[in-house]
Formats: structure tokens, sequence, C-alpha cells
């Protein structure tokens, strides 16, 4: 069995660097780390791999320094890595990158299942898998919670719609977004990570791909425009009450502040 984890690097903290003019996150630049849902379909994987014996690649989409996720995921048992990087993907919306990781998953070996986290910190969309099953034409189950049985050519699993708990089987190869808590991941192995520190990660270029056409990639290829996007403000003002009648400090704050008037 060979199974493709789909992982990314996000940014460590909401303060985060913004292209004045287009608008996008430039991940060149702050300190990053792989993003906290894809852990579990990491390791979702990787129980798979002790109990079938299956192979695991991972693939990820961003600039070159987006190769210390994946040898992080290498320090977790990981067998191969790749990285689809080009400047022609840069600035890609939901549409665009599953798009864009979909022509990736062609240039690799056959596979029998994907796996993705629900969803990633940055975007919060949930859809990337979901598009990517679509634009390979291969079954998706999402908000899968437990995985009870992989046969040859099906997988079976627990689903949450929401309204309830479903079991469902889909004929392999399939695509499933996990959800969080599905498995408690397991900490990255330092002898590992010196194992595989040398460990070749394969890169995929815009040239590798079937379809070459920029058009159809980066901001190009994003339907979804954005207008303007900054990050929150903070207000380093705040007081600390601690002491006395708490409720009649709320009140008087309140009320000096005008959201309050004093009804006679």
């Amino acid at each position: 069995m060979h199974i493709i984890v789909l992982i990314k690097q996000v940014p460590l903290t909401a303060d985060v660097a913004i292209d004045p003019k287009t608008g996008v996150i430039q991940r060149e630049t702050g300190e990053t780390k792989l993003n906290p849902y894809d852990l579990y379909a990491l390791e979702a994987a990787l129980r798979l791999k002790t109990q079938y014996g299956a192979n695991i690649s991972v693939l990820t989409m961003g600039p070159p320094q987006a190769e210390a996720v994946v040898r992080e995921a290498f320090a977790m048992g990981v067998d191969e890595g790749f990285l689809l990087t080009d400047r022609a993907f840069a600035g890609s919306d939901v549409l665009a990158t599953a798009y864009a990781l979909s022509q990736g998953l062609r240039t690799l070996e056959s596979f029998d299942l994907i796996i993705c986290g629900k969803q990633t910190t940055d975007g919060d969309t949930a859809q990337v898998g979901p598009e990517i099953s679509e634009f390979l034409g291969v079954p998706c189950l999402t908000a899968v919670q437990q995985i009870l049985d992989v046969q040859e050519s099906m997988l079976t699993v627990v689903s949450d719609t929401g309204a309830s708990l479903i079991t469902a089987t889909v004929d392999l190869p399939a695509l499933i977004a996990v959800d969080k808590d599905i498995y408690q991941p397991r900490l990255p192995s330092y002898l590992r990570m010196k194992q595989t520190q040398q460990k070749h990660i394969h890169h995929i270029t815009l040239n590798d791909l079937e379809d070459t056409n920029t058009a159809h990639y980066g901001l190009d290829g994003s339907p979804t425009q954005v207008i303007k996007i900054f990050p929150p403000e903070s207000n380093p003002n705040f007081e600390i009450w601690n002491q006395g009648n708490l409720a009649d400090q709320l009140y008087q704050f309140l009320k000096n502040e005008k959201f309050l008037q004093e009804i006679s």
C-alpha cells in the first residue's frame, strides 16, 4: 500500500508579513511550523504503516524552505518526501492550490490512499482536500474520526457529518481528510532526524507537470481575488481589576465609556 500525506508549512504566529500589492502572505519571511492538523494525518498514516506495512510519502507545496516540514515528517517515520515548488504557484487561492497539488500527485507513482488534515491554520477553508479528489476523480471522505478497516481495494471509516456519525466504505484509491484527535500525534525522533538530515527531497516544478500552462496556477489561475488583507491591530491598553466590587467597577466603566445610560 502506498499512502501519500499532504502537509503544509504555515506561519508560526498571527504576526505575518503581507505583500501590499498582491495581498498574499509572504511565506519567505517569518517563523513557520508544520500545520497542526497535518500531524493527525501523519499519525494516521504511520499507524496504517505499522498495521499494513504501507509505504508513506509526503507532498507539500511552497517555497524551498518548506523542506523543513518534510524533514520533520522524515523524523516521524515517513519514507519519501516531495516538494512542489515554483514561482508560478505563488499567490494561489484554494482552487489553484488544489489543482497544482493534484498535478503534483499525478507525477508520483500510483497511490492507494491520500490523507490530509481537516484544514490549515492559515486558510481554514477545509476545501483543498475535497477539491483535489475532484481533480483526480477519486472518492473523498471528510471529517474522518476513525479508520476501522483497510482492505486491498476498500477503506472503511467513521466520519462526522455534523448531525451524526456515519460509517462509510469507499473504493481505493481514495482521499480522506482526518479530523483533530483521530490519534495522538507522536513526537519526531531525534535519532531518526539525525539519520535523515541528508535524505533527498524530490522537487517538482511546473515543467514536471502534465499541465504547464501558467494561466492555471498562482494568481492567474485563482478565481478568488483578494481585495485587501491585513493583520488585526492589537490594543495594548487594558486594566486589571482584582479587588473590590468587580460588578460595580464594570458598571462604572461602561457608564463612563457611554455604553450605558443611568436609568432614573
